[in-house]
């Protein structure tokens, strides 16, 4: 299976392999897939796909377990290669090293947490013109007053360092990871709505209705 593939426009962004994170355990929701849940008719994963696929030169998913139950969507499907579950860096370099290996042309790769259903139409440019502005080496996107850092470019260059830190030092907390290299933060409105909410409890999952209906109004 190949990563879905999209034109975008060269002069626009360097090309950009777009990895959705989808890793977690879910232990708020009671385990399982948050991609998969249902809002507005479609799945948050279905959401997310159609918001990246235009921005990115292919998308993959980060996932553990058995890839087949994410086959309707036509994604490769990369797990973790470090055990234990040790959280989103490890899905981004997992990321990483897949890019290496497979699309050897592109040089940076973008992170988003595959329960976003409402991320910016324009994520991936805004946050290259950041990163070439203030020649910074990672960037990553802000709400309001709220650093998301999972959501972020990242230089392929850079997967040796990010598995020494993870193997080696045990390191987990994203933030700790970007504060060692000059970094860019782009920060967006988050009214009338957080283009960074995410679907983290059941809750959140009635809140996200109310707003996949003003988003699809819009």
């Amino acid at each position: 299976m190949k990563a879905v593939t999209t034109d975008i426009s060269a002069a626009r962004v360097p090309p950009t392999l777009g990895v959705l994170l989808a890793g977690g355990l879910a232990r708020r929701m009671g385990g399982g897939d948050k991609p998969m849940r249902i809002i507005g008719g479609r799945t948050i994963l279905e959401r997310v796909i159609a918001r990246l696929a235009p921005q990115c030169s292919g998308l993959i998913l980060n996932a553990n377990g058995d890839p087949a139950r994410f086959a309707a969507y036509g994604l490769q499907v990369v797990a973790d290669d470090v055990p234990g579950f040790p959280g989103p860096l490890a899905g981004i370099l997992a990321a990483l090293d897949w890019t290496a290996a497979n699309r050897p042309e592109i040089e940076w790769v973008l992170s988003a947490a595959g329960d976003c259903p409402f991320l910016p139409r324009d994520l991936v440019a805004q946050l290259h013109d950041a990163r070439a502005r203030e020649n910074a080496q990672l960037a990553v996107a802000a709400s309001g007053e709220q650093s998301h850092p999972v959501i972020g470019l990242w230089r392929v260059a850079l997967r040796k360092e990010l598995r020494d830190a993870l193997v080696d030092e045990d390191l987990r907390k994203i933030d700790r990871w970007t504060a060692r290299y000059p970094l860019a933060t782009v920060t967006w409105p988050s009214e009338p709505l957080d283009p960074f909410f995410n679907a983290n409890t059941v809750e959140d999952i009635a809140e996200a209705e109310r707003l996949a209906a003003l988003d699809d109004a819009s």
